[in-house]
This record gives C-alpha cells, sequence and structure tokens, in this order.
C-alpha cells in the first residue's frame, strides 16, 4: 500500500483534523506537505460537507445544511520542482470509501438553501443513503436498483495565483448577478463565513477568506469539474500557477451521471484516492 500522506479521522469535524482540510481556493493556503515528481502516495477525503450529512433516515441534515463550508478538499499538496508554467501530471490509480465508513449519499436540497435545476418540482429535502460494496451501491432508500459506481474527484487542481484569483473574481461578479435564477448560477462569491483555510495562521484567515474564492466552479485549474470519467487509471493534466503547484483535491463520488441536476446529483462520500 503506497504511503498515505494526509489521513482524516471520521469522528472529529474539520477544524480539528490534522492536518486540516480547506474549503477556498487562495495563493495563501499553506501547502500541509511536499512529495517529489514520480511519488506514488495516498491521501484520505472528508466528504464535501465535513461530516454535516450522516447515515440516517431523514433529510433534516440536508434541510440544514451550511453550504458556506462547501467543499472540504485535502492539501494542499508542494510538488519539489514545480514552476509556474508547468503541468502537473496526476495518475489516478484507486480511490474507494473509507474503511468501516462504506457508504454514501445522494440529497435534493432544499429550495431555501439549495440549487439544481428541479428546484420547482421538489421544494423539499431529500436524501437517499447507499451502501458501498465493492463496485456496487445499494440502497435501503431506493429499493430494487444495484449498479456498478465509477468513483472519481469531483474536485481536483491546482492553487491559482494572486492574478490568476484577481481575474476569476472580475469575472464572477459580472456574470452572478446577470444569472436572474439563482438556483441555476455557475459560481458563488466569496465570504469569510464558514470559511476553513488548513493550516493558515487564524489572524491570516481572517485577513484571507474575504476575498478567497469558493469552490463551486470549473475554472482555468481545474476545480469542481464533476467528470466522473477521472476515475481509476485516468490521468489529469493540471497547469501550475504557483511554485510547488499546491495540489488539493476532494468531493469524492461512488458514482455520477452525465449531470448534476439536483445539486448533489452524485453519491458523495468521504475516502481516499
Amino acid at each position: 500500500m503506497p504511503n498515505t500522506l494526509i489521513s482524516i479521522d471520521l469522528r472529529r469535524p474539520p477544524e480539528r483534523q490534522n492536518p486540516p482540510p480547506h474549503n477556498r481556493w487562495h495563493p495563501d493556503v499553506p501547502p500541509v506537505v511536499a512529495v517529489d515528481p514520480g511519488a506514488i502516495f495516498r491521501v484520505e477525503c472528508p466528504d464535501p460537507t465535513g461530516g454535516q450529512i450522516v447515515n440516517s433516515d431523514t433529510a433534516d441534515d440536508v434541510r440544514e445544511l451550511d453550504l458556506t463550508q462547501f467543499h472540504y478538499l485535502s492539501g494542499p499538496i508542494a510538488v519539489n520542482g514545480a514552476r509556474p508554467g508547468d503541468l502537473l501530471v496526476v495518475d489516478l490509480l484507486d480511490i474507494g470509501p473509507m474503511a468501516g465508513a462504506e457508504w454514501g449519499y445522494t440529497a435534493i436540497l432544499d429550495r431555501g438553501t439549495g440549487t439544481g435545476l428541479l428546484t420547482d418540482e421538489y421544494t423539499e429535502a431529500r436524501k437517499a443513503i447507499w451502501d458501498l460494496n465493492g463496485i456496487y451501491a445499494t440502497s435501503r432508500h431506493v429499493e430494487g436498483v444495484r449498479f456498478a459506481g465509477l468513483p472519481h474527484p469531483g474536485v481536483i487542481g491546482c492553487a491559482p495565483s494572486a492574478d490568476l484569483l484577481a481575474r476569476w473574481l472580475r469575472r464572477e461578479r459580472v456574470a452572478i448577478p446577470a444569472e436572474p435564477n439563482r438556483f441555476l448560477r455557475s459560481a458563488v462569491l466569496p465570504g469569510a463565513a464558514g470559511a476553513l483555510l488548513g493550516r493558515m495562521d487564524p489572524g491570516e484567515t481572517g485577513r484571507v477568506a474575504p476575498g478567497a474564492a469558493r469552490t463551486w466552479s470549473a475554472r482555468e485549474h481545474g476545480g469542481s469539474i464533476d467528470v466522473k470519467e477521472l476515475s481509476r487509471g485516468s490521468r489529469a493534466y493540471l497547469p501550475v500557477y504557483l511554485p510547488g503547484a499546491n495540489l488539493s483535491i476532494g468531493d469524492l463520488q461512488f458514482s455520477q451521471g452525465d449531470g448534476k441536476i439536483t445539486g448533489f446529483g452524485g453519491i458523495k462520500m468521504a475516502g481516499w484516492i
């Protein structure tokens, strides 16, 4: 088994992990570990809500979900020798759920807080828990269904430079007000509420968080790409914008279709990659 660079304890909230994950993109989020090019390693990732969704038969947790915390990512991982202008090659060798927590969830977000194409048809929070058994998923909430998953990270990318971050924010501050349906917005503007910036000093967090980019969107660096084919045996080419690249990864999903019409359209899980 490869060396585990980043471990998580599912009994602890995100801020008490060692190292803590992060849920914003910013060049000042410090790397938690460094690797050499060609290294083979394992990274454990919390579910993207940081444990807010639990294995239960109610959707109260979905209804009360704090989306300001979304997505929790493991990293950043510095790659020795990586420089701006390089391409970081990441081979995804294997992906799976955390041992002892072989389950995931699909959710329809509540209209009061959520996003998606079906918020007019399905206005209340709903949740299905899936048991993950090897390559197959079954659910006590969706009877008679058993299918093979295609595990993949929903979010993967390198940290932005200060210039790239500023470009993102200029673009999104123009685009978001022009999108009349808030349930279909392509991005979310920065906000300090709910921000966790890994091992950044708390005093620095107060300075950085208000201008750090949310993780909701796919951007030039990768980000929330949700490409289900980026599974075992895939190779990702990610542009590098900072010395060391500062790779982060998370939002692991046991399976997802070609689109995400309910906000949480895949089967999200805590896991390793």
